[in-house]
């Protein structure tokens, strides 16, 4: 029971490589016959479930105190190989603007470090609540544009590339008073 954090981060991990896998070989290994909007629901099923685990594994792990060194460090990798591969594929796809991607990675990546300068100092700078309406927004725009039933996915995307940028800066403060 204890593991169940764990594996559910494990599972995200590889529903991340599957995702780009049903994105860049639907072609290949579908029957002709397999109408193109498959891929997208699959594509869209997959990213939702992995969601799904992303929720469940943090939630277990702080219900039931199930907190370990594999889920702090592997957690937020697993949540940046999700949204990596969404990411990707969707670029691939022709349905995402590069610099909303870019935008969006940049931030990530800029945080991670930010992470680990604030862990190498001792410093613990608690996520704000912003962080969550961040990932609610990026999930949404990325199960929209990956499903391509759904009109508006692209203002989403931009909708979250604000809220990610403003996160980060918000972020960014509290690190800093956080030091001072």
């Amino acid at each position: 029971m204890k593991n169940i954090p764990n594996i559910l981060t494990f599972s995200r991990i590889i529903l991340s490589v599957l995702l780009l896998a049903v994105i860049l070989y639907w072609e290949k290994f579908m029957p002709a016959w397999v109408d193109i909007s498959w891929r997208d629901f699959s594509a869209c099923v997959v990213f939702c479930l992995a969601s799904i685990t992303d929720f469940f594994d943090g939630y277990i792990a702080r219900q039931f105190k199930f907190g370990s060194v594999f889920g702090e460090v592997f957690d937020p990798l697993a949540d940046k190989m999700l949204i990596l591969a969404a990411f990707i594929g969707l670029l691939w796809l022709e349905r995402a603007s590069a610099w909303a991607v870019f935008l969006i990675l940049s931030r990530e990546f800029y945080i991670t470090g930010l992470r680990v300068v604030a862990a190498s100092s001792k410093q613990n700078v608690a996520a704000s609540p912003l962080g969550k309406y961040k990932t609610g927004f990026q999930i949404l725009a990325i199960a929209i544009l990956l499903a391509n039933f759904f009109p508006g996915g692209e203002v989403l995307l931009w909708i979250a590339v604000f809220v990610t940028l403003y996160s980060g800066l918000d972020y960014t403060f509290k690190y800093y008073k956080a030091i001072k």
